[in-house]
């Protein structure tokens, strides 16, 4: 049966909370979770965290899965968390963890940073997934407005309203527990009330444009795959044939009756993927 450890890396000035499983010497897998989730076991029941998935993906693959900055049970020097300075993370982190060209993938967010690691550390990754974390490429995404509603109480929102966004996710039935449990998770990392704090950061940099368009996938120089539901409600489908086309090396894979989450059906492409690239 396969286990999980749990370590901290000294790498790009903090300590980064890393869940590791697998054997060591397979080849490496970079798992990048999505906004408002961190590799807590609390998210393994829910569909929009890998937590349920490393064991299976560990029979393959020495797994790495980090908290990312000021997220969970990673520390943060303090100052604004951009999705460039969380692309630089990872590249330190694989750095620090002597990992020789591993497979970097994400959902959501997670998908954004390891698109964002391949534009700016070419070739430190031997192949990226981009799982629903494309949108933000498009600096008319409507998942700005959406994000501002959500953790601003407003599609005008300029900054973080943490008890318009408590307010917000107890009216989604679907939602509220999700809501509770990043609460209950960041606040376990940082302390009583720190996922305010959280929210705060997160809202910087989910509500606005991160200066990386699709164009910028253009020097992107390893194989990628490009997941999408086709019911994604942040991700559309037209954005995520963008992200293709502007690829040097792309793989697309709409997956039909699937929403913004990560799914068996997500998982088995992605393996399946992983295991035809060339050596």
């Amino acid at each position: 049966m396969t286990t999980t450890t749990e370590h901290r890396v000294h790498a790009n000035g903090i300590d980064i909370h890393v869940t590791e499983a697998g054997d060591r010497e397979a080849p490496p897998l970079v798992l990048l979770h999505g906004g408002l989730v961190s590799t807590n076991p609390i998210w393994e029941p829910t569909p929009i965290a890998y937590n349920a998935y490393l064991c299976g993906l560990a029979t393959q693959f020495r797994v790495i899965a980090p908290d990312e900055r000021g997220c969970g049970r990673t520390t943060h020097s303090g100052g604004s968390i951009s999705m460039s300075l969380l692309a630089d993370d990872v590249a330190a982190l694989i750095e620090a963890l002597e990992l020789r060209r591993p497979v970097v993938a994400g959902f959501s967010a997670g998908g954004l940073t390891a698109t964002i690691l391949g534009i700016r550390h070419p070739r430190v990754a031997r192949a990226i997934v981009n799982d629903a974390g494309y949108d933000f490429l498009n600096p008319q995404a409507k998942s700005f407005a959406m994000m501002r509603q959500m953790l601003g109480g407003s599609p005008e929102a300029t900054e973080a309203d943490p008890d318009a966004a408590a307010a917000f996710f107890a009216s989604q039935p679907q939602m509220a527990p999700m809501f509770e449990m990043m609460r209950a998770d960041q606040d376990a990392g940082g302390g009583p009330g720190y996922w305010r704090t959280y929210l705060a950061s997160a809202f910087e940099r989910i509500t606005r444009w991160p200066g990386y368009s699709f164009a910028d996938l253009a020097t992107i120089d390893v194989p990628t795959l490009v997941l999408v539901g086709d019911r994604d409600h942040f991700c559309t489908v037209d954005e995520a044939v963008a992200t293709y086309r502007h690829l040097g090396d792309g793989r697309l894979a709409v997956v039909p009756d699937t929403e913004h989450e990560i799914t068996p059906t997500k998982i088995s492409l992605l393996r399946e993927f992983l295991l035809v690239l060339p050596a």
